[in-house]
């Protein structure tokens, strides 16, 4: 019988110590997220703001909730208040826009940037040089509300094992180049990346936190 608890307990005790689940619970019923949050789950990510502000509402209030799809920057509004990582950060507009609304609410917002890793066209994200011209840009030192606390990035959706390799070990070397930059709001602590199919390979690639959605809740529906 599927169930979510064993699925949870099952994926968590492959992952080593040091590296966070974020349970990816987008188009799924508060009912299966109150079965992950039983079974001990606190942290869980969306992709749509809308989606995650009206969880947001009906659920726990010591749950952590994480925007992991393309933010759009005028729906950063509706989260500013409570949202507690946003993975998919890749322009300074962006970064503005959610230190505008972070400071609003009196709050920092943490914020990873999105490395484009993969050689799929539709994937976002920035390169290395992008990432390295922002941390160092007069622009980023004034935003006082957000902190970049690491890199988020995605492997191309393959079978191949070695080019997923290759693209996580991408990012870690970007984290490993960027991470002595001495920026007051730049604190590199994270490297996300790894889904429920590859998130093992990930994380011997040095990965510290992996979203799992399907392997946690079963696959999703999309209609519409």
């Amino acid at each position: 019988m599927f169930s979510i608890q064993e699925n949870l307990k099952h994926i968590k005790s492959t992952l080593p110590e040091h590296v966070t689940l974020v349970a990816v619970s987008k188009t799924k019923p508060i009912s299966d997220l109150m079965e992950a949050y039983n079974a001990g789950q606190r942290i869980f990510g969306e992709n749509k703001i809308q989606e995650m502000a009206e969880k947001y509402e009906e659920m726990p209030k010591d749950i952590e909730w994480h925007m992991i799809g393309h933010v759009q920057k005028n729906k950063v509004k509706y989260m500013a208040s409570f949202v507690s990582l946003i993975h998919g950060v890749d322009n300074i507009k962006l970064l503005k826009e959610i230190n505008k609304q972070a400071l609003k609410h009196d709050r920092i917002i943490d914020c990873l940037l999105q490395i484009k890793i993969a050689s799929e066209d539709s994937k976002f994200g920035m390169t290395t040089d992008d990432a390295n011209a922002l941390l160092q840009s007069e622009t980023l030192s004034e935003l006082k509300n957000i902190q970049i606390t690491g890199l988020m990035g995605m492997a191309t959706f393959t079978d191949d094992t070695n080019q997923i390799k290759k693209e996580f070990n991408v990012l870690k070397h970007t984290f490993d180049t960027l991470k002595p930059l001495e920026i007051f709001n730049f604190k590199p602590e994270i490297i996300s990346m790894g889904m429920s199919g590859d998130y093992k390979i990930a994380i011997d690639c040095g990965s510290t936190m992996v979203r799992v959605g399907s392997s946690i809740f079963g696959e999703r529906n999309y209609s519409g």
